[in-house]
């Protein structure tokens, strides 16, 4: 019994490996890729839409009013990047069910790397928004000596980031495989469907969490922005 799909090395020459991980991290990335392509390339403005179509505008916007909801900003700018950890995840996860698929999420490697973006992106986002010194002055704030903790802060929630996706996937596939081997009917099959279930929460929380980081980034320009516009009202 694997515990992460690390560990099950389908090809090696040398030093260069080709592990479940890569495999099924490319495979999630190929189906949403010519998913997409598919469904977008006869796309339609009309009322006579396919399913295809009708089913990506359901899930773009709910994940934009997710986004919205959140930070109360236009979603559009953070869309794509919210929007496409979401459904790695979810396709990831929700593959499980197919016998012989190993969900990269189970990897802590893959994790890590999904918790990294969002520390990448958070900076990214809160320097296009604020500007650079805006958004450094964040980290002085109440007090300069909050520096070191503010640091730690952003470092710990990506850690938790990546430990809490890999550690829910990762838990859901081994208790579904100690339950197959003792009572090999329909209790596993409950499992595994609580398992889907728990993997499509997950991939949510996981874009919920990442969007509540970078809305911490941007949101301070926002709300100047709104007392700005306040002012110019009040003065009208």
């Amino acid at each position: 019994m694997e515990i992460s799909p690390d560990a099950l090395v389908l090809w090696q020459w040398g030093p260069v490996k080709l592990n479940a991980t890569i495999l099924f991290t490319w495979l999630v990335m190929a189906i949403l890729v010519i998913g997409s392509w598919l469904i977008t390339r006869n796309i339609k403005s009309t009322v006579a839409m396919s399913r295809g179509q009708n089913m990506l505008e359901v899930i773009v916007g709910g994940v934009m009013d997710q986004i919205r909801e959140i930070s109360q900003q236009d979603p559009r700018p953070y869309l794509a990047f919210v929007g496409s950890l979401f459904l790695f995840i979810v396709v990831s996860n929700v593959l499980s069910i197919v016998p012989g698929f190993q969900p990269p999420t189970g990897s802590l490697s893959t994790t890590t790397a999904l918790a990294l973006c969002v520390l990448l992106a958070v900076p990214i986002f809160g320097i296009w928004q604020q500007g650079l010194l805006g958004y450094l002055k964040q980290y002085i704030q109440p007090t300069p000596i909050m520096l070191p903790f503010n640091i730690i802060g952003e470092l710990s929630r990506t850690l938790a980031l990546a430990v809490r996706l890999f550690g829910n996937v990762m838990s859901g596939g081994l208790i579904a495989a100690i339950l197959l081997s003792i009572v090999p009917l329909f209790f596993p099959i409950i499992m595994q469907m609580l398992g889907l279930l728990t993997g499509i929460i997950q991939a949510y929380i996981f874009a919920v969490l990442a969007m509540v980081y970078i809305a911490s980034a941007t949101r301070a320009h926002s709300g100047r922005d709104d007392e700005t516009s306040g002012e110019q009202s009040a003065d009208g």
